[in-house]
């Protein structure tokens, strides 16, 4: 049985340069998204208590239009895309030692990528349909906002920036959560139990601004997703299964919505 990488734990210097460099990665990146989706969930709260608008009555967007015109809106999607993947970019470089492929070290790569794939499937059940039935408790309980997602035919791009969307989403969270954050935590100490529930926790803040019950949902997400990290010690099934349930959500929701609108709409 394969297990993640155990990285030595750092002393001295090397302690202090990790804490912060943790810090600085997660001020640019998901530390910062998780601060602005936990406000947004506030203010919702806010909003319910003063204006008598329930959370369930509210709603929220995934992957808004930037633009009326179609080459602008285009144009802006993409480069949000670019710089999403920048930080991915980053946190692997961070991640790489002289003599030793980061990629390779957290399992991003292509050399088991049948296993991975057949892995990321499994996950795509075991994770996506539960979630699923979450999110349709929450709307019905009146805890989870609205989501409303682009609908497909409002350009000819759409689908394949959702899909471009989808992928960054699926590297940017499993990278940082598991792949980045499981080296430098375990770096400086901590135990594997307690990684796995610190970055659960941080991957359901990041998703707050859905509302109570994406962040069940995504907690209990990120337990699973750290414990498969943990006893396979690859990244990349948890990226495939993200990304195949991002795909569903950003393309099949508006799906969705058409059919059963009481639940969706």
């Amino acid at each position: 049985m394969i297990r993640a990488f155990d990285p030595p734990r750092a002393v001295g210097a090397a302690r202090v340069r990790f804490g912060w460099e943790i810090v600085l990665v997660l001020a640019v990146s998901v530390g910062q998204s998780a601060l602005y989706s936990l406000l947004s969930l506030v203010r919702s709260l806010q909003r319910a208590l003063m204006e008598q608008a329930a959370i369930g009555q509210q709603q929220t967007q995934l992957n808004p239009t930037r633009d009326t015109a179609a080459f602008w809106d285009a144009l802006y999607q993409f480069l949000s895309l670019f710089f999403g993947l920048a930080t991915v970019a980053l946190v692997v470089y961070l991640l790489w030692e002289p003599g030793v492929n980061a990629l390779r070290r957290i399992g991003l790569d292509f050399r088991r990528f049948g296993g991975d794939a057949g892995r990321g499937v499994l996950l795509l059940a075991v994770i996506g349909i539960p979630g699923l039935a979450l999110y349709v408790a929450g709307r019905l309980l009146g805890v989870t906002l609205q989501v409303s997602a682009s609908p497909l035919d409002a350009a000819w791009y759409t689908v394949p920036l959702l899909v471009l969307a989808a992928v960054r989403a699926g590297l940017t969270e499993e990278v940082i959560f598991l792949g980045y954050l499981f080296d430098r935590l375990r770096r400086l100490g901590w135990g594997w139990w307690t990684i796995i529930l610190a970055t659960a926790g941080l991957r359901a803040a990041y998703h707050a601004y859905q509302g109570f019950g994406s962040i069940v949902g995504n907690f209990a997400m990120g337990v699973v997703f750290g414990w498969c990290y943990r006893r396979w010690g690859r990244v990349m099934p948890l990226v495939v299964a993200h990304i195949l349930i991002d795909v569903i959500a950003f393309v099949g929701y508006p799906l969705a919505v058409t059919w059963w609108p009481g639940v969706f709409g």
